[in-house]
C-alpha cells in the first residue's frame, strides 16, 4: 500500500451573491491571490496544505477541487444571485467525504480539515441551512471558522454552525485584505502545530485590528 503524506485540507467557502458585486468581489479575488502567495512562501504550509474553493450564490459549486498549493489555480469569481449557504454546507460535507483521506488500520488519514466561510448576508435557503448547520456542528468532521462581513451579515445564523464567529464591519478592500491575511496566518499556524495537536481544537491568531470575535 502506498505511503501517503498526511495533508491539511483547507476549504474556502466564499459568498458570491448579488450583494458582493463590485468592490467586494474584486477584493475577494485579490485576497485569494495574496493568500496563495503567502502560503507558497511558507515551507510547512507548502508541504501540508491543500486548498479548495466552494462558491455560493443562488446555488453552490466547488470552483476548485482540493489541490496542492503549488498547482492551485485561482478560480474565476463572479457575483450575483441569492445566498444558498445551506447548499454550500451540504457541498462542503460531500467534498470532505470524497476528498479527505480517512484513517484505516494500516494508514493514517489526512489531518482534520479547516474551512473558512465568508458571507455578507443571510441564508436564503433557510430550511436547508438549519439542517446542514446542525449536521456540520454535530459531525465534528471539520474545523469551520465563519466570518460575518459587513452590517448585513446574519451573525445569529452563523452561530448555528459554530460557537464563535469572526466579525468584520465592512466589505472594504482594506478589511478584505486583513481577513485573507488572517486566514493565511491561521493556516500557517495550524500547519506548524499539527504534530503537537493532532485532531484537536485549532489555535487561531488574534483577530485583525477592527475585527471582533463574537461568542
Amino acid at each position: 500500500m502506498a505511503d501517503f503524506a498526511r495533508r491539511l485540507p483547507i476549504y474556502l467557502l466564499l459568498d458570491c451573491s448579488g450583494s458582493m458585486m463590485g468592490e467586494p468581489i474584486e477584493a475577494v479575488k485579490q485576497g485569494v491571490k495574496v493568500l496563495l502567495s503567502e502560503l507558497r512562501g511558507d515551507p510547512q504550509a507548502l508541504e501540508t496544505a491543500y486548498l479548495s474553493v466552494i462558491t455560493f450564490s443562488s446555488t453552490a459549486r466547488q470552483a476548485t477541487a482540493l489541490t496542492e498549493l503549488i498547482l492551485f489555480k485561482e478560480p474565476p469569481l463572479e457575483a450575483g444571485g441569492a445566498t444558498a449557504l445551506g447548499e454550500a454546507l451540504h457541498l462542503l460535507k460531500e467534498c470532505i467525504a470524497h476528498e479527505v483521506r480517512k484513517t484505516t488500520k494500516t494508514q493514517k488519514g489526512d489531518w482534520k480539515p479547516l474551512a473558512f466561510l465568508l458571507t455578507d448576508g443571510y441564508p436564503t435557503d433557510t430550511e436547508a441551512f438549519h439542517r446542514m448547520a446542525q449536521e456540520i456542528k454535530d459531525g465534528k468532521s471539520v474545523n469551520l471558522i465563519p466570518c460575518a462581513a459587513g452590517s448585513g451579515a446574519d451573525t445569529n445564523a452563523l452561530k448555528e454552525i459554530t460557537d464563535s464567529i469572526l466579525v468584520m464591519n465592512s466589505l472594504s478592500a482594506g478589511d478584505m485584505a486583513k481577513f485573507f491575511a488572517w486566514v493565511s496566518n491561521s493556516i500557517q499556524l495550524s500547519s506548524k502545530s499539527l504534530d503537537t495537536n493532532p485532531g484537536g481544537a485549532i489555535e487561531l491568531p488574534p483577530p485583525p485590528k477592527g475585527f471582533v470575535v463574537v461568542p
